[in-house]
């Protein structure tokens, strides 16, 4: 059986020519220093307030050490770094458990709030590890025999006890997708469990055999327009995980399985959801602009296999990216020793004029194809059952230049309550914190049954648009609320339309939400503040008019952001406009850029 396919340490003429000079900056200002160590009173945290950060920072810290320390070693051979690699692996297997405390289920079945080591959880912390310590004995195995004797043994008796037994012996992980629902743990999970025992274990057939059946399981359930519901951020850790996944089980074993139009339209996912420069549509928890540390070179290999010139030339746009620790340690080495990655030349994204994605009944149009220029408008459909849900259906995005502003708040910091009963008590899963509407007190609700219907795109030189009913998403009897979301090239203008049936409800008001990012200043009559709202985006991008018939009375709620998974994104605040539509039957808004110089409108936090 091959080996991992990456040159080892002894392939000199491999490693020598590595330009790692950033990483090996940052590796040489760790020696020295002590090694972060994640705490057992950090782990209960989760189970106490929620926290799941105290512990997973210094966990992940300690990681992104050793990998530095790796890519040291393999570049120099120089013993210290050797001896620091050891001194990481070691630490490695000695900590209680590799599983996330906030993903094991020890209190479940044990009723303890600290892992059980006779009954190790195979999450995706303890694929991580175990990941890392396969490749570690890859690229560096003869030097830790040298250094360390012992050292690889000890590696291969953590992996067995932690992730090789409980792969095989306990079949109920939900994440292997029994039960129909398969999500990215599925992939991320056995790529992970592949990497191990191809490197690992002395008789992996079995375990690979099982690696097939789950990844089967994964690439059945993709649609055929490879879309993900989980949203862009979680491609990489979920469908790219498949595709690394089946690269190296090609690689290692000769067996291919057959390429799936799922699996090749996937590829172009991350290109389509692409806004402009650093900016992605953000649907599910994802965030709009997130780290550029993502493995380009294997949305790079996967888009060469495939034969996607677009896709391809997405990935060699970020080619000036330096290879990062935090990516994992198989990404950063395959990063760094890729060669036809390193000779690629950089290219400019794709930006397709129109995507139409019908499994998750999402479109994005912009003005014209390979420009982020002018108006953009991302707007879906779906259901409020979805991967990461957030209570959004009928929510939509308007860009200036690429940049959000009408915006997906996207996600805060993950606590224990992100994935249990009380994630709709975190305000951004909410639809009022959403671009939807708030209809006689009642916002939508979770769950399969309320999603769209009636949903039609319609892709034209001058009009792209989406027209759905999203009165199902939410628990009010008799309802009907037709949305129709056009960008309008022809008038340079984005339109969103309204019009509904409720049952009466006098007590209780009924109003637009519309999410927005930047300063905004209120336009037209200031004293009744009916005709609009001027907003400055981020990123120096054109200014936008947001317009509502006269007749509709606005307010504004400032939500300051002190988590930074937000406010690394949007900055201090973000506005939500609320427009009074009670008293109507139909609404709408036009949004249109403003390049005319700036105005004296009075700004909303000055009202």
């Amino acid at each position: 059986m091959n080996t991992l396919p990456a040159p080892t340490a002894e392939d000199r003429a491999a490693w020598s020519r590595i330009d790692a000079r950033e990483l090996l900056a940052r590796a040489d200002a760790d020696l020295g220093t002590p090694w972060p160590q994640p705490l057992a009173s950090q782990a209960a945290r989760v189970h106490r307030d929620g926290d799941r950060v105290a512990w997973e920072e210094p966990a992940f810290a300690r990681q992104h050490r050793l990998s530095r320390a790796v890519v040291a070693a393999a570049v120099t051979l120089d013993d210290r770094w050797i001896d620091e690699v050891v001194d990481g692996v070691l630490l490695l297997c000695e900590q209680s458990s590799w599983c996330w405390p906030a993903h094991d289920d020890t209190f479940d079945r044990h009723g303890s709030v600290l892992a059980t080591v006779t009954d190790p959880y195979l999450d995706l912390g303890a694929g991580e590890v175990v990941s890392q310590l396969a490749w570690i004995d890859h690229v560096l195995g003869p030097q830790l025999d040298t250094r360390a004797p012992g050292i690889r043994s000890r590696i291969r008796h953590e992996a067995d006890t932690r992730v090789f037994r409980p792969f095989v012996e306990r079949r109920d992980w939900h994440w292997l997708g029994l039960d129909g629902d398969v999500h990215n743990w599925n992939p991320w999970i056995h790529s992970a469990v592949l990497t191990a025992a191809m490197q690992l274990h002395d008789a992996p057939e079995h375990l690979i055999d099982l690696v097939v059946e789950g990844l089967d399981r994964y690439r059945v359930s993709l649609p055929d327009d490879g879309a993900i519901d989980e949203g862009y951020s979680y491609w990489w850790n979920g469908a790219c995980r498949a595709l690394e996944a089946l690269d190296l089980l090609e690689h290692a074993t000769g067996r291919s399985l057959n390429d799936t139009v799922a699996l090749r339209e996937t590829v172009a996912f991350p290109h389509r959801c692409h806004l402009g420069g650093d900016w992605y549509a953000n649907l599910a928890d994802g965030q709009a602009r997130p780290q550029a540390d993502h493995p380009w070179q294997a949305l790079h290999r996967a888009a060469r296999r495939v034969g996607d010139a677009d896709a391809a030339a997405h990935a060699a746009a970020h080619r000036q990216v330096a290879p990062s620790e935090t990516a994992g340690l198989g990404r950063l080495i395959r990063a760094l020793t890729d060669a036809d990655w390193l000779s690629a030349d950089r290219a400019d994204p794709p930006l397709p004029r129109d995507v139409w994605l019908p499994s998750t009944q999402v479109l994005l149009a912009r003005e014209r194809a390979g420009s982020s220029d002018g108006l953009g408008l991302v707007v879906k459909g779906g259901h409020n059952a979805e991967h990461h849900n957030h209570n959004d259906v009928g929510s939509f995005i308007v860009t200036s230049d690429g940049v959000p502003v009408i915006v997906d708040a996207g996600r805060p910091t993950y606590t224990k309550a992100t994935f249990g009963p009380d994630r709709y008590s975190i305000w951004t899963m909410q639809s009022s914190w959403h671009n939807t509407p708030t209809i006689a007190g009642v916002d939508q609700s979770a769950g399969r049954e309320f999603a769209a219907s009636d949903v039609e795109a319609s892709i034209t030189d001058d009009v792209s648009s989406l027209t759905l009913d999203l009165g199902a998403a939410y628990d009010v009897e008799g309802l009907s609320w037709r949305r129709a979301a056009a960008l309008d090239r022809a008038a340079g203008i984005v339109r969103v339309s309204d019009a509904w049936k409720s049952p009466p409800s006098p007590s209780r008001s009924t109003r637009l939400n519309l999410i927005v990012v930047g300063d905004v200043s209120v336009v037209g009559d200031v004293s009744s503040f009916e005709d609009g709202v001027r907003v400055v985006p981020l990123d120096g991008a054109t200014p936008v008019v947001i317009r509502w018939p006269a007749g509709i009375r606005s307010t504004f709620t400032v939500r300051p952001l002190d988590d930074p998974m937000l406010s690394e994104v949007w900055g201090e605040r973000l506005t939500r406009i609320e427009l009074d539509v009670s008293a109507h039957d139909h609404a709408g808004i036009t949004v249109e850029r403003d390049e005319a110089t700036p105005g004296t409108g009075d700004s909303e936090d000055e009202r």
